[in-house]
């Protein structure tokens, strides 16, 4: 198995996209990039922690590559605006990818100057390329939010 962070706005739906993908084997919603240890739903609403809320997946590679996972994350939010998605807006929504190595790191530079070169947007694209530091996985009522209430996405 290996690791894909991402973070793609409010973290349900985002969730929920990864989930239908054949070969993630798992997505949990949490929080990363900031400096708050063990930050909380409510710590990092406060937009004073800098963590993201992400979507942490879990895959198989022989399965599903990571390339595949970068176009899904694309396709699923507007990486053309800044600490915003849809009505969401704070620094936690921001559009990040978090890389957990070298390969992953060249994998989502290529492809997000491949989507800048596109022409499938107007503005820039902003999304920020990072390394993963720690994942601090978010509450439990977080997890699988949509799901548990009979919906299959939200506004993303």
């Amino acid at each position: 198995m290996k690791k894909a962070t991402f973070g793609a706005g409010c973290f349900w739906g985002v969730e929920t996209a990864f989930r239908q993908v054949e070969g993630v084997v798992d997505a949990a919603v949490g929080y990363l990039g900031g400096t708050l240890e063990n930050p909380t739903y409510q710590d990092v609403c406060t937009g004073t922690t800098g963590h993201a809320e992400v979507v942490e997946v879990s895959y198989d590679p022989l399965k599903v590559s990571y390339d595949q996972l970068l176009d899904l994350f694309w396709k699923i939010h507007d990486p053309t605006t800044l600490n915003r998605q849809g009505p969401d807006v704070g620094t936690q929504y921001r559009s990040a990818v978090f890389y957990h190595d070298e390969e992953q790191k060249k994998a989502a530079l290529a492809s997000r100057e491949r989507l800048r070169e596109s022409g499938r947007f107007r503005r820039p694209v902003v999304t920020e390329v990072t390394p993963a530091s720690t994942f601090y996985r978010a509450e439990e009522y977080h997890q699988r939010y949509l799901e548990k209430r009979g919906k299959s996405s939200c506004y993303i």
